[in-house]
């Protein structure tokens, strides 16, 4: 989960493992979505991203004041409204509900706080009118702080749109598109306002996508500097786009898959010790004097291992490997053994497997990982994804397994094994359990490249 980080507007950009903050509450703004459409997969990286690090904040003890926005007053909106006959804020809603976060205020419900900033903005001689619409001055900007483009690295005027000939300067930008009153804010505006009335004119950490950095984030920065004095962002987080090596696609599907069949192993992992761990639940007390010594380790490593990730650049993608893939290992192999031990190592057992249950989940906790259903739950709406996808229901697959049982049972084993294979393209794995055979999702990718 790679950040691109800068602190105030230094020059060059650079990765952080941690924040030099001397105060408990944090306070933290990012720029959500405009809402004329369903979110894609590359909304939800960075919603993903800033979530995490918030919860991560929260885990180091840290208040946090958390404010993501939805930009529901912008161009692309009023464009698809008037296409489809609609009214462009009932348009925008309905996405804007799609989409609902922590606290996401809405572009729509700041307008006081917009105009207040922008007649601020033109009272300080960095804003002029222009046939209505409002621009904000570069030129009367930078004379009263040079640092203007030093978080982007440049200005590159005009590169994003056509530059307005009205403008002073091609690089200014439009504070409220005509006519001045009874227009609309532009589109950097609206975060600077609704961030200084949720947090405040100089807050802590500002996030968004790499993207954002220019032209929206330079000249957020600039305006609010310009309405306030004080005004500013101690620390600057992008997270970076999801790509592939494959640049027809916007992300990597066989990438997506494993990561799915991971956390399968993991939610059925912790449903299978849930079940084991039942009988003993009521009576169980919380003695770590009972935990064995490889449990201990196996805790303490995977506190370790955590933490040390989490600081290096929130690095998620390898939470599930090495020590936490070792606690699962642990646990699936330990459930097999508790009604076989004498009470003592029994107890000793159960004591060490609580243990490993709470530290594990309290990972996928921090991750986002462990929602309000039961991993029972999710496992049945893991499986229902993989139905959908490969086109069969829970009745055909139960089928085709007793097809495969009957094959084996009269020794035909070629047949036993095309249902398998079958199944198996289609992303459903058949697993022999003892007498038994139960299923999961597969990765097709898998299947595939081996044919």
């Amino acid at each position: 989960m790679v950040f691109t980080t800068q602190h105030d507007v230094c020059l060059n950009n650079y990765v952080s493992d941690y924040f030099r903050v001397d105060i408990l509450h944090l306070s933290n703004y990012v720029c959500g979505i405009t809402a004329y459409a369903l979110s894609h997969i590359g909304h939800a990286r960075a919603t993903v991203s800033f979530k995490v690090l918030h919860r991560r904040f929260r885990r180091l003890g840290y208040q946090v004041t958390y404010v993501a926005n939805f930009i529901d007053v912008d161009n692309n909106i009023i464009n698809c409204a008037k296409k489809n006959g609609e009214n462009p804020l009932e348009f925008s809603s309905c996405f804007c509900e799609e989409y609902r976060a922590d606290m996401c205020p809405r572009v729509s419900e700041h307008m006081d706080e917009i105009i207040k900033m922008i007649e601020n903005i033109i009272k300080k001689v960095c804003g002029y009118i222009v046939e209505g619409d409002v621009f904000f001055c570069i030129d009367k900007y930078v004379e009263k702080s040079p640092d203007y483009g030093k978080l982007s690295e440049h200005t590159r005027a005009g590169k994003r749109v056509a530059v307005d000939s009205r403008k002073r300067n091609p690089a200014d930008f439009a504070l409220w598109k005509s006519p001045w009153g009874r227009g609309r804010p532009g589109w950097h505006i609206e975060c600077s306002a609704m961030s200084a009335r949720h947090l405040s004119p100089k807050f802590d950490i500002h996030g968004g996508r790499a993207d954002l950095i220019f032209p929206h984030h330079e000249n957020e920065l600039a305006q609010t500097c310009a309405a306030y004095e004080d005004g500013g962002v101690k620390y600057w987080l992008h997270n970076r786009h999801v790509t592939t090596i494959d640049k027809e696609k916007i992300y990597s599907e066989s990438k997506l898959d494993s990561s799915s069949e991971a956390l399968y192993y993991v939610y059925q992992t912790l449903q299978d010790l849930d079940d084991a761990l039942m009988p003993y639940r009521e009576a169980f007390s919380q003695d770590s004097k009972q935990t064995t010594a490889e449990a201990k380790y196996i805790i303490n490593k995977l506190k370790r291992e955590f933490d040390s990730k989490m600081s290096d650049d929130l690095n998620t993608v390898h939470i599930l490997t090495g020590a936490y893939d070792r606690a699962m290992k642990f646990i699936n192999s330990s459930i097999g053994k508790l009604e076989k031990m004498q009470k003592r190592q029994r107890m000793s057992l159960v004591v060490s497997l609580f243990g490993i249950e709470r530290e594990a989940r309290e990972v996928l906790d921090e991750l986002g990982l462990l929602p309000t259903l039961s991993c029972a739950e999710i496992l049945k709406e893991m499986k229902q994804k993989a139905l959908t996808r490969a086109g069969l229901s829970e009745e055909v697959v139960s089928q085709k397994m007793e097809e495969r049982t009957m094959a084996r049972k009269k020794k035909e084993f070629g047949k036993s094994d095309q249902i398998r294979e079958e199944l198996k393209v289609k992303g459903i794995e058949l697993i022999d359990v003892g007498n038994e055979t139960v299923w999961k999702p597969f990765l097709p990718s898998q299947a595939n490249s081996s044919d």
